[in-house]
């Protein structure tokens, strides 16, 4: 019998998503995938699994769901209020979620993108090399109450673990590098956006996100006959109004807005989890920089695994505690453990 995960309730943009599709730029298709890819990477280290299986991406709450079998889950990204059987379960930690058991995720905490592994995966039908949904092209769909998703192979048994929460759910300090057009910004114009506070707006999805700051409008030369020209998640257009846009994992491929300059991708995922009001700032570094900041971030991706520690739990709220060794070695009943031997 195939394991499943049944979905009884979910909010309005849940999806299944993976590290997406690549190769179809030229057909007008970005890569799409997960909003947050570390996120992806910290579930894999939970599971003791390959980060390329795919998971449920929750925006700003999650759902209900119960499991046809015992399943092994993780929970990571943005913080999220999360019960089974109404009993608190650890974010960013691994758990033993029983047959017929029920999983409820909340509204997010911090953060904007959560995430829902499973042990084997989300093992929906793949479509283009990838089982991420991609809305804005019409690829796959968002989960509704009723769907059943099923369960790929679980090769592992592990649960119990954790890994620590990093800081990138409140905004900060975005890098950026040059882009096709920044020399159509001048110095004054670039160095301005560099100092500017701005605030993620209310206004963004997966496609792109909004910044608003106060102050004059960022204006480049010549914007009005500036061409359409190829696009890249990261990249940061600039509005007919003069506000910045951080072009996402479901942009478009192509544009006519000025680009100021480009967010590098590890840090495409602190502009994706900044909430509503957070502030943030950017500033250019040189591409040699950013080239060893990617290469520093590849590392710390693939070897996330060895930060990874058992959980601390409260005994009464362990589910499974007569699979734990509690007490190994022996021990005298009549010895007394404080006397010396002489």
């Amino acid at each position: 019998m195939t394991k499943t995960l049944e979905v009884l309730s979910c909010g309005p943009a849940v999806t299944v998503q993976d590290m997406g599709r690549s190769g179809y730029l030229a057909q007008g298709l970005t890569r799409g995938g997960a909003a947050d890819v570390r996120a992806l990477f910290e579930g894999a280290a939970l599971l003791g699994q390959s980060a390329q299986l795919a998971a449920l991406e929750m925006v700003g709450m999650g759902g209900s769901f119960r499991a046809t079998a015992d399943i092994r889950i993780a929970l990571t990204g943005a913080t999220m209020a999360a019960t089974l059987d109404d009993v608190p379960l650890v974010w960013n930690a691994s758990h033993l979620m029983p047959t017929g058991s029920t999983l409820k995720i909340g509204g997010a905490r911090s953060g904007t993108y959560g995430y829902l592994h499973v042990g084997g995966g989300i093992d929906t039908p793949q479509m283009m090399g990838s089982r991420s949904a991609h809305l804005s092209a019409g690829l796959g769909e968002a989960l509704v109450a009723g769907d059943a998703l099923p369960i790929g192979t679980d090769k592992g048994s592990t649960t119990g673990m954790s890994l620590p929460l990093d800081d990138r759910f409140a905004g900060g300090h975005i890098r950026i590098i040059t882009s096709m057009q920044t020399d159509r910004f001048d110095e004054e114009t670039c160095a301005r956006f560099a100092t500017t506070p701005f605030r993620r707006d209310a206004r963004g999805n997966r496609m792109g996100v909004r910044m608003d700051h106060d102050g004059a409008p960022f204006v480049a030369a010549d914007q009005l006959t500036i061409l359409s020209d190829v696009i890249v998640t990261g990249d940061i257009q600039i509005a007919g109004d003069g506000a910045p846009f951080v072009l996402m994992c479901e942009c478009q491929t192509t544009g006519g807005y000025p680009r100021i300059g480009t967010v590098i991708p590890s840090d495409l995922a602190r502009v994706a989890q900044a909430t509503s009001g957070a502030a943030l700032t950017f500033g250019f570094i040189d591409l040699e920089e950013a080239r060893a900041i990617e290469q520093r971030a590849a590392a710390s991706n693939a070897t996330l695994s060895a930060q990874v520690v058992p959980l601390l739990r409260d005994p009464h709220s362990i589910r499974d505690l007569l699979s734990y060794q509690l007490v190994s070695g022996a021990i005298s009943a009549t010895d007394n453990p404080f006397l010396s031997e002489e």
